[in-house]
């Protein structure tokens, strides 16, 4: 081929790659231009919507593992399984959650969970909460850098880490002899333009291959490598943030990020590819990106260096995830009290056992009514269906978890002891593993009485309708054992019940509390006001009225009740007129 031909092709070639490069530095400042109108916008919401209560939908599976931080931190105080489900703790921490990360939504999580058995941290959460409403602008760059952290995407960053060991030992040195191997194509560019290009050509098809059967098998632990990454990177940034009140985590987040120090180096590709970006994204520089890590397997090059670090320091790592999440926790428990329109308060706490809630309300429900109570002994809750008792066992447990969690009472005012928190409320048969609903209730109740007898502070309990699966006699007779045995030892139990004659065989150890209706024009009032003393209503027979029973039912069961009231034995049922069904 003549020399001039040879040049002219070279030159084309040059041209083409000049051009190319001018179409993505067009591209990236288009994209920089999109990314800094994007930030302005949501600068303003984090200003505008800030202590509002907003819905945000979420993936089901970030739900589905937003329990990983909390399973592999126990630690005495927090609530069970049981406790949680029944106060329907998930939708209070749907209704706080505006965590912007992964690692804000666990450790938030982990906050609602673990009960403080001392006023230590509570009062520093405080103090950080109150700093971010004097200093918005600080709260706003907080929240820009927790953007930036995300999320993991399927799974919990402690799921990616607990199967590490799980790869075996693994080297990079196939994908550096491969990425060498393209110097000498490249060299014959200027010799045999075409045998050159075929070359890299050939090359390029064969690391393309290869890359997408590593790519299946690491994938998710490059995920998990790019928020480490993340995290390492968001650390940095906080700590540029002068914050007096986080003096302490920022000294503690210096220590672990110099140990991490070797991880932040040659980040750029495990971070790009952490992004979850590609080609279906849309974005022409990510779409370049990926190319280039496919031809090159710059990611798993650097992911394999990066596997015996990260395996060194999981505890580090595990350090910093606890920092950043409470940086963002207190953030949310910031929102979550201006989003109360009813107000808050924050709670007092005292040595002895009692329980004081004055304007308590319930901080998930559209038009709360208000109730107040003060107790140093157990509480026994009467009157009929519907009428207020199960709203208001919530909303007093959920004051108690809350004051120990958040530092934050839905109430006028809120004292108690620093208390461990049970509950059996919501119980349900065990279909699995063949367990009756009296089963299921008596072990959840035993499980309050075994821990009065260990662990440090007294125990807060609620008990919504009390043995309800088993018959009268024997329900009240095991009823008022095992209240009694419950309104001891160091525990304050809240108890509803529709057996009256609990109100008399307790009165020495429970204070009697009710709520009453009226029937009013044919219709049933509920007020859902707290009163003192035991429920004297009978309307449940009156109900039978409303809903169209015959006059005949309704005179006899009304006559039936109040014999046995006034004897207390039940008469046999004599049929002297026809009772339509």
């Amino acid at each position: 081929m003549p020399e001039t031909a040879k040049n002219r092709g070279f030159m084309e070639y040059v041209v083409i790659a000049l051009a190319s490069a001018a179409l993505v530095v067009f591209f990236f400042l288009l994209e920089a231009a999109r990314e800094r109108r994007a930030e302005k916008q949501f600068v303003e919401k984090l200003y505008g919507d800030f202590g509002r209560s907003v819905h945000r939908d979420a993936p089901p599976e970030r739900y589905a593992r937003i329990d990983s931080y909390f399973r592999r931190h126990p630690r005495e105080g927090q609530l069970d399984d049981i406790t949680w489900n029944d106060l329907g703790m998930d939708g209070l921490f749907q209704r706080m959650n505006l965590a912007l990360s992964a690692t804000g939504e666990e450790y938030l999580y982990h906050t609602l969970r673990s009960l403080q058995l001392e006023e230590e941290p509570l009062k520093h959460l405080e103090e950080v909460a109150g700093y971010w409403k004097k200093e918005p602008d600080r709260r706003v760059r907080i929240q820009l850098i927790m953007r930036k952290l995300g999320h993991t995407g399927k799974y919990s960053l402690y799921e990616y880490l607990e199967n590490l060991d799980a790869l075996g030992e693994r080297n990079c040195r196939a994908s550096l002899l491969t990425d060498f191997l393209f110097l000498p194509f490249l060299g014959l560019l200027w010799v045999n333009v075409s045998v050159g290009v075929l070359g890299i050509a050939g090359l390029m098809v064969f690391n393309i291959l290869s890359y997408f059967k590593q790519k299946r098998e690491i994938e998710p632990y490059v995920v998990s490598f790019a928020y480490v990454l993340r995290l390492l990177e968001a650390c940095g940034q906080l700590q540029k943030q002068k914050i007096p009140v986080l003096k302490r985590e920022w000294e503690e987040m210096e220590r672990h990020l110099a140990a991490l120090s070797a991880l932040r180096r040659r980040s750029f590709w495990i971070l790009a590819w952490g992004r979850n970006a590609g080609p279906a994204s849309g974005n022409p520089l990510e779409v370049l990106f990926d190319y280039v890590r496919m031809v090159f397997h710059v990611d798993l090059i650097q992911f394999h260096r990066m596997l015996a670090a990260v395996r060194r320091h999981r505890e580090e790592i595990d350090a910093l995830i606890g920092i950043v999440g409470f940086v963002e926790t207190s953030v949310c428990v910031l929102a979550f009290r201006e989003s109360l329109k009813e107000g808050y308060c924050v709670p007092e706490f005292s040595e002895k056992l009692c329980f004081q809630m004055e304007e308590g309300y319930h901080p998930l429900l559209q038009a709360p009514v208000k109730n107040g109570i003060l107790v140093e002994r157990g509480v026994l809750l009467t009157g009929s269906n519907a009428s207020g008792k199960s709203t208001f066992l919530k909303t007093a447990a959920l004051s108690a978890v809350m004051a120990q969690t958040i530092h934050t009472c839905a109430a006028s005012r809120y004292k108690s002891a620093m208390f461990r928190v049970y509950s059996s409320m919501a119980l349900r048969d065990d279909l699995c593993g063949g367990e009756s609903y009296y089963i299921v209730e008596i072990k959840a109740l035993k499980r309050i009485l075994d821990s009065a007898g260990h662990g440090k502070g007294p125990v807060l309990c609620f008990v919504d309708e009390v043995l309800r699966g088993t018959n009268t006699v024997e329900r009240i007779a095991a009823s008022a054992q095992i209240l009694d045995a419950l309104g001891g030892r160091g525990i304050l139990c809240f108890a509803a019940t529709h057996d009256i004659e609990l109100t008399e065989l307790l009165e020495d150890s429970f204070d009697n509390y009710h709520f009453q209706e009226e029937v009013r024009e044919g219709d049933v009032v509920f007020d859902y006001k707290l009163l003192a003393g035991r429920a004297l209503t009978r309307n449940a027979i009156q109900l039978l009225g409303l809903l169209g029973y015959d006059d005949a039912v309704i005179r006899r069961a009304d006559a039936q009740a109040g014999q046995f009231l006034q004897t207390g034995v039940w008469t046999p049922l004599v049929r002297d007129e026809a009772v339509p069904t």
